[in-house]
């Protein structure tokens, strides 16, 4: 019986973890509101290391509409600006020599569609890990020796029912998601 725990228990930490990873995706996925999340992939070039731009400035949304990041050494001011640039993110950064101001433009019709897709993307590559998981757990399950049918049949429902749960969870997420970026 402790195997068939120690089987649900780690079939249900792969699930939370698909979850997390999902929670993290649709964090970067902007929705019209300003979100230092948004350069999360930014890299830039420092003294010969590529460093995100988290690790070398303060990051923060003064307002809805606005990025201000202020590097620790301002001798970076140009280097940042020019990686904000080169993520292709759709940011016009502003320079004025003591921090770089990122106004968030509002979001057309068209790229809210295109987020949407993201997010619908982001949201099917949860369901396949939450389906591995599942997988993976009833595979073990099978392996187990001495385990009778009924205790084995009872152990496949309630992954089963794991499964369920979390792939509810997704949707609920998304549906929340979608609401966020499609409000004008």
């Amino acid at each position: 019986m402790e195997e068939i725990e120690f089987i649900l228990d780690s079939a249900k930490e792969q699930m939370n973890s698909a979850i997390k990873h999902l929670e993290s995706s649709f964090s970067k996925i902007r929705a019209g509101r300003a979100n230092p999340q948004m350069l999360d992939n930014v890299s830039f070039d420092y003294y010969g290391v590529l460093t995100p731009l988290s690790q070398a400035s303060n990051i923060n949304t003064p307002d809805a509409k606005t990025i201000s990041i202020q590097p620790w050494d301002k001798s970076v001011l140009d280097f940042i600006e020019k990686a904000i640039i080169d993520a292709n993110i759709g940011f016009n950064p502003m320079n004025n020599g003591d921090m770089i101001i990122i106004n968030v433009p509002p979001l057309t019709e068209e790229r809210r569609i295109q987020l949407v897709k993201q997010a619908k993307s982001e949201t099917e590559n949860a369901k396949v890990s939450i389906r591995n998981a599942r997988r993976d757990a009833n595979d073990e399950l099978k392996k187990l020796d001495g385990v009778s049918e009924d205790i084995l049949k009872d152990s496949e429902v309630e992954v089963q029912n794991l499964t369920n749960s979390f792939t509810l969870k997704i949707d609920e997420f998304f549906t929340k998601k979608e609401e966020e970026i499609l409000k004008v």
